[in-house]
C-alpha cells in the first residue's frame, strides 16, 4: 500500500503566485514583484545584526523574553498578549493548525491574501471566499458568509495584493457581528503605509476573539530576518505558542529586531518615502491609461484594460528587461499586475519600459 497523505486537504494546497514567463532575460536588477521595503532597514538594525552574528553558535533561548519587552514599550500591549515568529506567515499557519479542522470553515476575501486558503486546505478546514465591492472588503457579505462551521475570519488590512483597507468603523462592525465560537484574525502587516488612525492591535486590546499579525519585513525592512509578532490575550495566544518550533527565531534577526524599534527616524522616512512615491506612480500609470487600485500600502494593483496589451505580455516584456513585477494565480487578478514601491530610479526605469510596451503593442 503506497504511502498515504494523513491529511488529505494538502493536496488542495496551490501555488498563489504566477512564475516569470520570460524566455530571454537579463540577471533581474529591479525587483519591485515581493513588497519589499527597498530602502532597507535602519543602519542600527544592520549593526546590531552583524554583531550578534559573531554568536550563531549559540540559541538565543527567549525569543519572547528578549524582544517582547521592546514590542510592549513601543506599542502598548502586556508581554504576555504578544507572540513572536518567523514572519506573521509563521503565526497564520499557526493559528490556522491551533482553530481549524475538519468540519470547520475561513472566511476570507475572495480577492484577499492568496496563500491564506492554503492554511486552511492544510489543516482539511473548508475555505469561504467572500467576494468584495470591487477588489475592497465588503463586510456586510463576509458577516453573511459566516455560519456555526466558521472558526477564523481572516482579513488582511491593508489587503495584499489589492492595497484597499477597511475603515475602523467597519472592522468593529465585523467584530461585533461575529459569534462567540469565531476567531477575528488581523494581518496588519502593512498598517504603517496607511492612515488607519486608532492602530489596529489598540482598537482590539483584550478581546478574546482578535489576534492582530505584525511584521518586521516592510516597514523595518527586514525581510530576510523572518520575524513578526502578534497580539491578543493570552488564552488566545497560548495554543498557538505551544506549537511554535523551540527556538523560533534567529538571534541575529532578533537583534536587529530590537534595534529598528529604537529608529523611529529612519521608519518615518521609510513610510514619508513610501507615501511620496506610491503617489507618483499612481499618477504615473493614470497617465498611460492603466488602471491603478488606490493603495494603501508599499505596492500599486494595476489593471491592464486593454487584452491586446495584457497584465501578461507587461509582465514578460518588463522582465525581459530584468525588472521584475508580481502576477497572481487567481483568476480574479488575470488582468492585474502589482508593482512594489522601490527606490525612485527603479520606478522610473519600470514606468519607461511600461510605457514602451503600450506604445508598441499598439502599433
Amino acid at each position: 500500500m503506497p504511502l498515504q497523505i494523513a491529511k488529505p486537504g494538502i493536496a488542495r494546497i496551490t501555488k498563489h503566485m504566477v512564475k516569470n514567463e520570460a524566455k530571454t532575460a537579463p540577471p533581474p536588477s529591479v525587483l519591485l514583484h515581493s513588497n519589499e521595503n527597498a530602502f532597507g532597514p535602519s543602519p542600527h538594525a544592520l549593526a546590531a545584526f552583524r554583531a550578534a552574528s559573531a554568536d550563531l553558535e549559540r540559541y538565543e533561548e527567549d525569543a519572547h523574553g528578549f524582544l517582547a519587552p521592546h514590542l510592549s514599550a513601543r506599542y502598548g500591549p502586556d508581554t504576555d498578549a504578544i507572540m513572536i515568529g518567523q514572519g506573521s506567515d509563521d503565526i497564520l499557519a499557526r493559528i490556522a493548525r491551533v482553530y481549524l479542522g475538519p468540519e470547520t470553515s475561513l472566511v476570507r476575501l475572495e480577492s484577499g491574501y492568496l496563500k491564506v486558503p492554503n492554511y486552511a486546505h492544510a489543516n482539511d478546514a473548508e475555505v469561504v471566499s467572500v467576494r468584495g465591492n470591487d477588489l475592497s472588503a465588503s463586510i456586510d457579505a463576509m458577516l453573511a458568509a459566516v455560519d456555526g462551521r466558521t472558526r477564523i475570519v481572516y482579513l488582511a488590512n491593508p489587503e495584499n495584493p489589492a492595497g484597499t483597507c477597511v475603515g475602523a468603523d467597519e472592522l468593529r462592525r465585523l467584530r461585533a457581528g461575529l459569534p462567540d465560537e469565531a476567531l477575528l484574525v488581523i494581518d496588519a502587516a502593512y498598517e504603517e503605509f496607511a492612515d488607519v488612525g486608532t492602530p489596529t492591535h489598540e482598537m482590539f486590546a483584550g478581546d478574546p476573539n482578535v489576534v492582530v499579525c505584525r511584521t518586521f519585513s516592510k516597514v523595518f525592512g527586514l525581510a530576510g530576518a523572518r520575524i513578526g509578532w502578534a497580539t491578543g490575550t493570552p488564552e488566545t495566544l497560548d495554543p498557538v505558542r505551544r506549537i511554535g518550533l523551540t527556538f523560533p527565531v534567529s538571534t541575529p534577526a532578533l537583534h536587529a529586531a530590537r534595534a529598528a524599534l529604537q529608529d523611529r527616524a529612519h521608519e518615518a522616512w521609510v513610510v514619508a518615502e513610501t507615501r511620496r512615491l506610491r503617489a507618483w506612480l499612481t499618477a504615473e500609470l493614470t497617465r498611460l491609461s492603466l488602471q491603478p487600485v488606490p493603495s494603501h500600502a508599499n505596492f500599486v494593483l494595476v489593471r491592464f484594460p486593454d487584452m491586446g496589451r495584457s497584465a501578461a505580455e507587461a509582465t514578460k516584456a518588463l522582465a525581459e528587461q530584468g525588472i521584475l513585477i508580481r502576477r497572481f494565480a487567481s483568476p480574479i487578478f488575470d488582468d492585474y499586475a502589482r508593482i512594489t514601491i522601490g527606490h525612485e530610479q527603479e520606478l522610473r526605469r519600470a514606468v519607461t519600459a511600461l510605457e514602451a510596451f503600450l506604445r508598441q503593442a499598439a502599433a
